[in-house]
Order: C-alpha cells, then structure tokens, then sequence
C-alpha cells in the first residue's frame, strides 16, 4: 500500500530512504532547507555535489540528482531544482511538476522505497504557497498510482501555514 503524508518537521531529521533538497542549480548549499540539509550532512555532500557539477555542470530547473547522504541517517539526497515564480507564463507550473516527477524517477531507479519531500519552491523562489501544494500533491499522487516501487511519500513542511496548505491539498 503506497501512504502519502503531510507532517510538520525537520526534513533533515527524516528516517526515510531518501530526503529531496530544494537545491539551486549549483548544487552547492544556500539557504533555507539547502542551507539546513548542507549543514547536517557535512562536507560529503558538498563533495558528492562537487563532482557532479565537475561531471555535468550543476543541475537544472525541473530536473535531480542524486547524491550519497553524508551524516543524514537517509541513504540518499536528491537535489531538484525549483522554479522561481516570474508571473506563471513562464511554464513554472510545468517545471514544478517536473521537480516531483523527476526525483521519483531517480528514487525508483535506485531501489527507493520512502522519500521525504521539501515544500519545493515555496520560500525565497515565491511560488504561491496554495499552488505549488496542489501542485506537489497532484504529481506525486499521479506517479504513485502507477505501478512503481515507492512505498511512501512525506511532504515535511517546515511551517504551520504550508502543513495546512499540504494537508487540505491531500484531502482533495
């Protein structure tokens, strides 16, 4: 049985196979749930980001990657690179789906089966807050009715407003 969930909390603090970050396209550290998943990982992360940036030169809006989990008890970060809301003509909504479709992707192609969830682009990017939990909502209960190894999805929201948002996007 696949479980989604929306709790408040610490995404850093997750027992899940993997945890996403809300990353920028440099893939090294920022601020909000980046800067906090950087800082409780320690500088194995910022290696693993290291070499994929020298690989393939950053990341993406809309696409992830995958990286070891330095000293987070999770396996795996995923790092996906959300939009900045611009005005919505410029395919944020499509890029925003793209983040949760393509982290899935990766966790299913690396034998995930629990995955924590940021509120993807929701802080300093200033994606409406409503709109992008309907949004997240929407995609990956989408993913998951396929048939597919994932076994639970947590949106971890950091404040009460977005736990409120999540929960009332789940219930439909």
């Amino acid at each position: 049985m696949r479980q989604i969930e929306v709790i408040q909390g610490d995404i850093t603090r997750m027992s899940v196979d993997a945890i996403v970050n809300a990353a920028n396209s440099s893939l090294m550290g920022g601020g909000g749930v980046d800067g906090a998943i950087h800082r409780a990982a320690g500088p194995k992360l910022l290696e693993a980001c290291r070499q994929i940036v020298a690989r393939q030169g950053g990341c993406k809006t809309g696409d992830a990657v995958i990286t070891t989990a330095g000293n987070l008890s999770c396996k795996y970060v995923i790092h996906t690179v959300g939009p900045v809301w611009r005005d919505g003509n410029n395919g944020e909504r499509e890029k925003l789906a793209a983040c949760y479709n393509n982290s899935l992707d990766l966790a299913v192609a690396n034998g995930i089966r629990t995955i924590a969830f940021p509120n993807i682009s929701t802080g300093i990017y200033g994606f409406p807050k409503e709109e992008a939990a309907m949004i997240a909502i929407a995609s990956v209960h989408s993913y998951v009715k396929k048939e597919t190894t994932i076994e639970k999805v947590i949106f971890v929201c950091f404040d009460a407003e977005n736990l409120r948002l999540y929960s009332s996007a789940i219930k439909g």
